[in-house]
């Protein structure tokens, strides 16, 4: 079967030392497992690599593997050909009818030239294949700083050309750094933290806090939703969903109103450190930004993180809504995470709640509350939902 090419440009990669080989195959791997069912061919060159993919594969899908994968900044659909200028030529003249070239404004033709070897420099390939872009667009004028249109070729082992250049996500391949839990609820922030940690490199799972009747089963598909939208730059995720009613009327009966939040986020941070370790996860992920809400002060900070004994990363801590909110549009996941379904976070939210809690005080407040029972309870009945690279659920 007739196969097109892409080419794929790496990105922070290429400044990696010794172990460069390392985040170079992880790469690889990622896009394999993204393309496989289209018979994909993964080709590494010198800070390239090469995807061949059967032409039955839709352009769509190709461009969401591409663009969703961290390791990548760029990647185009290139034209490979021999290194023989004629050839070369009669390419360029093939391709630019069809490409992403207009009619009018500007161009340049930018010339890579990984073989010394090649009868012709870079400037003298660029002038001639300039020439045909004028044969064919006679109205476009050259601009080398801010062109409208760019044509590249690549000379190589052979010669790739191509016209347009997609960004990709940049970071690190997800599944470089480590292997994290994220507590995801169904608003704006965690689906972002999400990104952020995968960019990364860390590979990411999911806990979602589910309190029915308290929050409603559209509640539970909107974060489905939000796990399969994250799930492409994760390279597929499980999201964990914990039914956790009994522990949050345990704490509002039992516990001080004002603490109830703060009560409730560290039995959350208890029970996902039982289920990060039950599926090897050494870190839990959060969406919290510095003193956006009460919960998320510096002293409440202080007195979740001493409720678990791994690492808490907060990618978000440091923004400002808007740059949030900013990146979830970027992601795809503002619209989902604005529909008007609560989260577990708000149920029985207190209407002053504590903002300074003292750390050793509320820490006797929460033994108090003797919630080991409930948690390992929730533990045994949660239920687990997989989706794969590229977002669809598994089903079994």
């Amino acid at each position: 079967m007739a196969k097109k090419l892409y080419l794929v440009k790496e990105g922070e990669i290429s400044l990696k030392g010794g172990n460069r080989s390392h985040f170079e195959k992880k790469l690889r791997n990622n896009l394999k497992h993204k393309i496989r069912p289209y018979g994909s061919v993964i080709e590494k060159q010198k800070g390239r690599i090469f995807a061949y993919i059967d032409e039955e594969c839709p352009d769509e899908r190709i461009e969401k593997a591409l663009s969703t994968t961290f390791g990548i900044t760029g990647f185009a659909r290139a034209y490979c050909v021999e290194k023989d200028i004629d050839i070369i030529l009669s390419k360029a003249r093939e391709i630019l009818p069809s490409s992403t070239f207009g009619k009018k404004g500007t161009f340049k033709v930018k010339v890579v030239r990984e073989d010394k070897k090649f009868f012709l420099n870079s400037h003298e390939v660029a002038i001639r294949l300039a020439e045909v872009v004028h044969e064919i667009f006679p109205d476009l004028t050259v601009n080398l700083d801010e062109p409208d249109y760019v044509l590249t070729c690549e000379i190589r082992s052979e010669v790739y050309l191509y016209t347009s250049s997609m960004r990709g996500a940049g970071g690190l391949p997800a599944g470089t750094a480590g292997h994290g839990m994220l507590l995801l609820s169904g608003g704006i922030d965690s689906p972002v933290a999400a990104f952020m940690m995968a960019k990364r490199g860390m590979k990411l799972d999911c806990i979602y806090y589910h309190a029915y009747p308290y929050t409603s089963e559209l509640a539970l598909e909107k974060v489905k939703t939000l796990a399969s939208l994250v799930a492409p730059y994760l390279q597929g995720t499980k999201l964990y969903v914990v039914p956790f009613t009994e522990g949050q009327e345990h704490i509002r009966d039992n516990g001080y109103e004002e603490e109830a939040t703060l009560m409730f986020r560290a039995a959350m941070m208890q029970t996902s450190t039982k289920i990060a370790k039950n599926d090897e996860a050494t870190a839990l992920v959060t969406g919290e930004a510095l003193s956006q809400v009460a919960s998320q002060t510096l002293d409440a900070m202080n007195f979740t993180d001493s409720m678990t004994d791994l690492v808490v990363l907060r990618p978000l801590v440091g923004l400002d809504k808007e740059e949030i909110v900013n990146t979830a549009k970027k992601i795809g996941t503002y619209e989902t995470s604005i529909l008007p379904y609560e989260d577990c976070c708000v149920v029985f939210s207190p209407k002053h709640p504590i903002t300074k809690p003292h750390k050793e005080v509320a820490r006797k407040h929460f033994e108090a509350l003797n919630m080991d029972a409930i948690i390992d309870e929730a533990v045994k009945n949660t239920v687990v939902y997989e989706f794969d690279a590229m977002g669809n659920e598994i089903t079994k």
